[in-house]
């Protein structure tokens, strides 16, 4: 049982669904980012998901581009992002880390390599949006030989052969991308969110998270009530990027405890959640 299977365990012994913010490495530089990573654990998160700064994403809205284009500008590659958890697990060693990225730079070092690198890290899942899971079967043997998580993506549009795809090779958590879009759209309908976590349920035997368009303390209850994680990535960057320096880490601690609050009145509300854990 790695660190992510260890976490949502003990979550559903007491009935709780998980936090998850996303930050992206090196915003706003690689010594603020591990500084960070260690204050999201101290307001209550369960899990931290780590953006890998790429020049051209796909499914990241304009705030988690800019954040991508302030780490490029420091030039933080894919080697620091595993530098980063590296320095976090020195004095962390049971929060779960999930990088999550593209394949270019996973390519660009080769992709045994870097797996082998991201768990001498203390990396414990990867999420790569362009692997299409068709495709990824020696991709998810490698991580698989080193303990660390294949983490995969599905959506409102993702076909019933792709879902018993992804059934079949996911570990650790599912990222159900609630809505049709990039990060940082709102137009969340709860209600579709609920009717297809129950299709997946009938495939998904991991956890389910679920991410994009949460934003605030009533979405993300209305989520716990329905997920078993709940992802919260443009509105913690957005934090990040409005704050001065001096306040960034107290501004994200009250916002990450505000949202911690939330979930936990929220767990737990429907005998639906938790079924894949």
């Amino acid at each position: 049982m790695n660190r992510i299977e260890s976490v949502f365990s003990q979550l559903k012994s007491q009935n709780k669904a998980a936090l998850i913010p996303f930050i992206t490495a090196g915003d706003p530089d690689s010594a603020t980012t591990v500084a960070l990573m260690h204050q999201l654990t101290r307001s209550g998160v369960d899990l931290i998901e780590l953006g890998v700064p790429f020049s051209d994403p796909m499914a990241d809205g304009p705030t988690i581009q800019r954040a991508s284009e302030r780490a490029l500008k420091h030039h933080i590659s894919l080697k620091d992002v595993l530098a980063m958890v590296a320095a976090f697990r020195k004095t962390n060693q049971h929060v779960p880390v999930v990088l999550m990225g593209y394949a270019n730079p996973i390519e660009a070092m080769g992709y045994k390599d870097f797996v082998e690198e991201a768990h001498r890290s203390g990396v414990d899942g990867v999420l790569v949006v362009d692997y299409p899971p068709e495709e990824s079967a020696e991709w998810v043997q490698h991580l698989e030989e080193q303990g660390i998580a294949p983490i995969f993506l599905l959506s409102p549009t993702t076909p019933e052969s792709r879902i018993k795809h992804v059934a079949e090779l996911a570990k650790g958590y599912v990222y159900y991308v609630s809505l049709k879009g990039v990060t940082g759209a709102s137009h969340l309908d709860l209600q579709d969110v609920s009717d297809k976590l129950s299709q997946l349920r009938e495939y998904i035997k991991v956890p389910i998270g679920v991410g994009f368009g949460i934003r605030d303390e009533q979405t993300a209850r209305s989520i716990a009530e329905r997920a078993d994680a709940v992802v919260i990535g443009s509105r913690i960057v957005e934090e990040i990027e409005q704050s001065q320096p001096a306040d960034l880490m107290t501004n994200v601690g009250t916002l990450v405890k505000s949202l911690r609050h939330a979930i936990d009145a929220g767990s737990g509300c429907s005998s639906d959640k938790g079924k894949g854990i």
